[in-house]
């Protein structure tokens, strides 16, 4: 059994999920804020409130510079914030500031999962500007090209993949109270 002050310790920064569109970052994400008694943020979610448009509005009357330049703001703002788990989008590591900040104020975790796996999820939605008719395997894998060598400077890489959501939040867990206990008191 820890000892109770472990999980208080779980608590105390704000936990930012990274990683490629599909890979759970929201569905895993709300589930451990429950199993950690945190808020949840949607880091997309917020965009789309700070902005008063969905994210495809966004991309199509804007563009995907001005859509980053919100998300860097919004980001910001969001790691100001008491401790939470936020999930980001998949391009919100990408930005050399919000990744910085997340580097100083939280702990990030990549949720790295294979293409096809990646490419199954996201098939279910159709609200990805990113996807637009194109085909999902071949966008995730240039993406993956060059977005992969950025997350892999996450604080934890997590396989996600096929397993159980339940799973993944139990390997962040016992993740995050590895890297607590090897961190000076």
């Amino acid at each position: 059994m820890e000892p109770p002050d472990t999980d208080d310790a779980l608590r105390q920064r704000t936990i930012v999920l990274v990683g490629l569109m599909g890979a759970g970052k929201t569905s895993v994400g709300k589930r451990l804020a429950v199993a950690l008694d945190l808020p949840f943020r949607d880091g997309d979610e917020e965009v789309e409130r700070a902005a008063g448009l969905t994210i495809p509005e966004i991309f199509e009357l804007y563009g995907e510079e001005r859509f980053r330049e919100g998300e860097r703001r919004v980001m910001a703002r969001l790691l100001n914030d008491p401790p939470h788990v936020l999930a980001t989008g998949g391009g919100a590591f990408m930005d050399p500031l919000t990744r910085m900040t997340v580097q100083q104020k939280a702990v990030s975790v990549w949720l790295k999962a294979d293409i096809e796996t990646l490419a199954k999820r996201v098939a279910r939605k159709d609200t990805r500007p990113l996807l637009s008719g194109k085909d999902p395997a071949e966008v995730l894998t240039d993406l993956a090209k060059v977005r992969e060598p950025i997350y892999g400077l996450a604080d934890i890489v997590i396989e996600s993949g096929e397993r159980a959501h339940a799973a993944t939040v139990e390997a962040i867990i016992e993740a995050l109270k590895a890297r607590l206990s090897k961190e000076p008191a």
